[in-house]
């Protein structure tokens, strides 16, 4: 049963968000951008004061499943308590025995997390719960193979796939009636994987599913990147392959949703191209100083020396090609923003797969300004993906910041504060009333 709940564990990735860069397993302090603010992750590790060694299996099932923590304080739903609900009592149990008998405990205290007022006020969550938690444990469809059951309850809970591809509603509620067709997560976004063969990705097969959870590439198709990269990395790469092949069973069922904006797919968008013979002879071709470089300027002295002059990417596919890829192809260019801001990096069996961000960190290889990344992005749309998609520096800002904010805080507030006049003028008519009466 302990290798069971480890084995669920790594199906649920939870290392990926209780585990800091550099950090001891599952001892927390991962902060977590959220629209609303930074979560940080906590501690689940089975020291006594700092972590879940005091939980009974009572506890830690309502934790996983509903969301409550041991002193009754609600959790929030970046924590994919909504998915979990779907586990099993067995596996709830496995997961018990894991990480309270065989994970090491760590006496670290993880930051606290501080959202703004009124999001700190964790009492909240009870009515979010209310209204949009549903706590029934999967129940097989008779109807369906067991294959394909068992792939739904992996998409569904231990996985969580919609907490990223599911769009939220305007409570950040996932909308159930748009399942899995797509949704931002930070400065990525996690793409339409309904079984639409514009859309989604009806056009793969079960066998290209399946490869790509395992390792996170398909030729001239996708690349994972971003939280879909440490998910390959961390967790599905690591799954029998039943379970992959199960889980690629259910997700090509998922009904199909499309965005009337999709003209074509986002894996066929693009083709090769070349401005290097215009170009050769001329200053600053690799130019990330004040001066102004035209995109196909930035393309060649930045991208092609890894994605060929023409786009095509590498013979050994290492390198991707720019044009059929998701990122260059999709009418929603965030992708394509994140992944020159913050590049790409995952480990799989098959080797690392690595590209360095230019937003301009420590380890990134040449730092571009806003202004830059939109010359240069547009430039690769242009030739070699979504033509008709334009980035501006707003979304590379917003890239850099790690992703849009939400106006539901300022909703709240502006409600609250609606409510408190109301509520004043309510009383002071009420006064002024009774004094008229009085006299």
């Amino acid at each position: 049963m302990i290798k069971r709940g480890e084995y669920l564990a790594t199906a649920a990735d939870c290392g990926a968000c209780h585990t800091a860069p550099g950090g001891k397993a599952f001892a927390g302090g991962l902060p977590i951008p959220t629209p609303l603010g930074t979560i940080y992750s906590t501690n689940i590790t089975p020291s006594a004061d700092l972590g879940i060694g005091r939980y009974t299996e009572q506890d830690f099932s309502r934790a996983l499943r509903r969301g409550v923590r041991r002193d009754g304080a609600n959790l929030y739903p970046a924590m994919p308590y909504t998915s979990y609900a779907k586990f099993t009592e067995e596996d709830a149990h496995a997961l018990y025995l894991y990480f309270t008998q065989a994970v090491t405990a760590v006496e670290q205290r993880p930051p606290p997390t501080r959202l703004p007022f009124p999001m700190n006020i964790r009492a909240s969550m009870i009515a979010w719960n209310l209204l949009f938690l549903d706590s029934a444990t999967f129940v097989p469809d008779p109807r369906q193979s067991p294959e394909w059951n068992r792939g739904a309850y992996l998409v569904q809970g231990a996985a969580h796939c919609g907490t990223c591809h599911t769009p939220r509603g305007f409570l950040m509620q996932e909308e159930s009636s748009r399942a899995l067709s797509g949704a931002q997560v930070g400065p990525w976004y996690a793409p339409n994987i309904t079984s639409d063969p514009v859309s989604g990705i009806g056009s793969w097969t079960k066998d290209e599913l399946v490869a790509y959870l395992r390792t996170g590439h398909l030729s001239g198709r996708a690349q994972a990147a971003g939280s879909m990269g440490e998910a390959v990395e961390d967790s599905f790469q690591h799954l029998a392959a039943a379970d992959l092949d199960a889980i690629a069973t259910y997700v090509r069922t998922v009904p199909a949703v499309r965005d009337p904006a999709d003209g074509i797919s986002r894996f066929s968008a693009g083709e090769m191209f070349s401005e290097l013979a215009e170009l050769r002879g001329r200053d600053g071709i690799r130019s990330d100083s004040d001066s102004d470089p035209s995109g196909a300027m930035l393309f060649q002295g930045n991208c092609a020396s890894c994605h060929s002059a023409e786009g095509q990417g590498s013979k050994d596919g290492y390198y991707p090609s720019l044009f059929s890829n998701s990122a260059t192809g999709a009418n929603n260019a965030a992708n394509l923003i994140a992944t020159i801001l913050y590049g790409v990096n995952r480990t799989t069996s098959d080797g690392q797969a690595f590209m360095p961000g230019f937003g301009g960190r420590s380890t990134d290889a040449n730092a571009l300004s806003d202004r830059h990344i939109v010359a240069l992005g547009n430039y690769v749309l242009t030739h070699y993906g979504s033509a008709g998609t334009a980035i501006t520096e707003q979304q590379v800002a917003e890239g850099r910041q790690g992703g849009p904010s939400s106006p539901l805080l300022a909703i709240v507030r502006g409600s609250m504060a609606a409510g408190a006049v109301v509520v004043f003028l309510g009383i002071a008519f009420f006064i002024a009333r009774r004094r008229k009466v009085s006299t």
